[in-house]
């Protein structure tokens, strides 16, 4: 069976692995820090969102954001400073406009999709990641926001998911503890939330105990391929006077979020991922009046395009905004204030005393669709490119890479028995 080379221990690197594993494959995990989950997959905002599949190609988000390119608390924020990157992404993310419907349709398919494997995996190997199945309530304070939604709502269901839309009384019905006044809402009853760093870590221990190899604090340094193998040069953390180490296997996954890119140009491929940051506080629930005042349900505020997830009894995670601004990873300030002041305009009865900001970089496409599958080389792979649904849709482009390698390897074997007869 042959050996597999999977970069990055993000949550796309682990899913990666563990189905890989579960083919049968001798997998290797090269992850840079000491621990599965500790960038992107690190504390984002918890949702596996079916719901929130919308892609953003579309010309009233176009034309919102240049309105918010003078603001400094604006859900979205565009670094005005040109570079040839982020040029060529809006240029082709501009292009991917036409596709705007067909894309939102097959990433709620998607989405759907990954829900069955990402359960039974949690399931099957018994990880606790604050798992809370009571679905996912659009809020909308205005009739635009409302009827933009009631036509995504059309979208979604060409791709098989059902959700309601819901009067004020009805949305509080469903969320007592949410306050403000609303237009109306939509509700997703199949969506879930949970902590994508317990889980992935949780996983990558599965995946260890299925024989997966986890090599942290390895960081690649150089690769290659061609038509038979693929190898791999790595540094190890701690030992800055050591050797690079050099290692060949039959195929290399790369799985690396923003850093796929530059990875993809060295074997031959372009993947055009642009880093797209995004922003989280945790409020540490400490007090009973706290724990009772914060939400169950979580909550997409549309117009704010922030998201919710009750962690446990003691942590309210929210997240959102949008920052194209390069390789920036700085936790700013007037980035983190709005969430606050979020929290305490919409659950005022929870205390913000000790809230734990957070920043991480989504590997965007232009078109917003993950590359899943081979690369120009036959021993090359990508599951890359998730933008901001990487926890949602995890479990099936996992699944989807596997079946592109498994694809390969029987082509291959075809090939040479042809060849030898």
């Amino acid at each position: 069976m042959q050996r597999i080379a999977v970069i990055g221990g993000g949550i796309t690197g682990i899913t990666s692995a563990y189905a890989l594993a579960k083919r049968g494959y001798h997998v290797t995990v090269f992850e840079k820090h000491r621990y599965a989950a500790m960038e992107t997959s690190f504390a984002n905002g918890g949702q596996l969102s079916a719901s929130n599949a919308e892609v953003w190609n579309h010309w009233p988000t176009v034309i919102k954001g240049m309105r918010w390119m003078l603001r400094n608390d604006a859900p979205l924020l565009v670094n005005p400073r040109p570079s040839w990157h982020k040029l060529s992404w809006f240029g082709e993310f501009i292009a991917s406009i036409p596709r705007y419907a067909a894309n939102t349709t097959e990433t709620a398919r998607l989405a759907i999709a990954a829900r069955e494997h990402l359960f039974q995996w949690a399931k099957d190997e018994q990880i606790d990641f604050d798992l809370k199945q009571k679905g996912i309530l659009h809020i909308y304070r205005d009739k635009a926001g409302y009827d933009h939604a009631a036509k995504v709502s059309q979208l979604l269901s060409k791709g098989g998911l059902e959700r309601r839309a819901v009067s004020p009384d009805e949305m509080r019905a469903i969320e007592p503890t949410l306050a403000g006044s609303y237009y109306g809402g939509f509700y997703t009853e199949s969506d879930a939330t949970g902590d994508i760093h317990k889980f992935t870590h949780g996983l990558a221990q599965a995946a260890e105990r299925r024989g997966v190899t986890l090599k942290y604090g390895h960081s690649v340094q150089d690769l290659g391929a061609d038509e038979q193998h693929a190898w791999i040069t790595a540094t190890i953390e701690g030992e800055a006077d050591g050797e690079p180490v050099r290692e060949t296997f039959d195929s290399v996954v790369v799985c690396a979020g923003v850093g796929s890119r530059a990875l993809a140009a060295k074997l031959g491929d372009r993947v055009n991922i642009y880093p797209v940051k995004g922003y989280s506080i945790t409020v540490q629930l400490d007090d009973a009046a706290s724990q009772q005042a914060a939400p169950n349900v979580s909550l997409l505020d549309d117009e704010t395009k922030l998201v919710t997830s009750r962690l446990g009894d003691d942590r309210f995670r929210i997240a959102g905004t949008a920052e194209f601004n390069g390789f920036n990873r700085d936790i700013r300030d007037n980035r983190i204030r709005p969430l606050t002041r979020w929290v305490e305009e919409c659950f005022p009865g929870v205390s913000t005393r000790r809230v734990v900001p957070w920043a991480g970089l989504r590997p965007m496409l232009p078109n917003m669709l993950p590359k899943v599958g081979r690369g120009k080389s036959p021993t090359v792979f990508y599951n890359t490119g998730h933008g901001h649904l990487g926890w949602t849709l995890s479990a099936i482009t996992a699944y989807m890479l596997a079946d592109a390698v498994q694809a390969e390897e029987e082509a291959s074997a075809s090939a040479s028995t042809t060849r030898s007869v």
